[in-house]
């Protein structure tokens, strides 16, 4: 699968080398911003599994990175949607590959015992 000539130049090796199927669909869709595509021929042009690539279009329409009309999907048509997560991927992946990958334990062992005020779910503010 062809990247872009912006990537190949900006990203390193390790981070051309791991893309989620996510990133791969993202490409493959916004490189063929003119069409839509059936699940099956995502996933056969992307390497993403069969079984998988109904969850990961879904993720991304949660995102609205991706839009779909009966059994077809499109990337985005909202280019500040796309710009604001490319640049957010950027990000997140400058400094990962700076500081290094986040321990999801050590998270843990600086959390709070107490939930957030706002754990409930209410936007109520806490006086």
């Amino acid at each position: 699968m062809s990247i872009d000539i912006d990537d190949f130049e900006e990203k390193s090796e390790s981070e051309l080398a791991d893309l989620t199927n996510g990133e791969r669909v993202l490409r493959f869709l916004s490189t063929n911003d003119d069409r839509a595509f059936k699940p099956a021929e995502i996933a056969d042009r992307t390497g993403v599994n069969d079984n998988s690539i109904g969850n990961v279009l879904a993720r991304l329409e949660d995102r609205n990175l991706v839009r779909h009309k009966g059994p077809y999907w499109a990337i985005t048509d909202d280019t500040e949607r796309l710009r604001s997560f490319s640049d957010y991927f950027r990000t997140t992946s400058s400094l990962t590959e700076r500081l290094g990958e986040e321990d999801p334990d050590e998270w843990a062992a600086h959390a709070p015992d107490d939930p957030h005020p706002n754990a409930d779910g209410t936007d109520e503010e806490v006086r």
